[in-house]
């Protein structure tokens, strides 16, 4: 039995706004992912432990509050001294372009915009998990 991808999905820093997330959580769900919700206003590193304490295989942050450009890289440094190399950080929210491109550069995933497709979403998850695995 093949084991299922399993996702945290998190709220970063002071954002209170979560409708996108939960969306987010229930399309992955509703694709057979487990996912863990982990709650509004979480630091970096209290989603970097909760990802460990879960083992998974996927952390995605959502973000609305401009914080992108401090919480995505606190996270992959977290992520990279508990060497947690085989885990895929993705995220969405209202980034700009300029900033997804450094983000990407900086080793984050592929990270979606107001509007993006759930199954975009889905089918990226399940793509690079595979392709981790394989």
């Amino acid at each position: 039995m093949e084991r299922k991808i399993r996702v945290l999905i998190a709220k970063a820093g002071l954002d209170g706004h979560d409708r996108g997330a939960k969306v987010v959580a229930a399309a992955l769900r509703d694709a057979g992912m487990e996912v863990i919700y982990t709650g509004l206003r979480k630091t970096p590193e209290a989603i970097v432990e909760a990802a460990l304490q879960e083992d998974v295989d996927v952390i995605g942050i959502s973000l609305l509050s401009g914080a992108h450009m401090t919480v995505f890289p606190r996270v992959r440094k977290l992520m990279k001294e508990r060497r947690m190399d085989d885990v895929v950080l993705f995220g969405g929210g209202i980034i700009p372009q300029k900033d997804i491109e450094e983000l990407k550069r900086q080793g984050v995933g592929e990270l979606f915009t107001p509007g993006a497709s759930t199954r975009d979403i889905v089918a990226y998850l399940e793509s690079v998990v595979s392709a981790r695995q394989s």
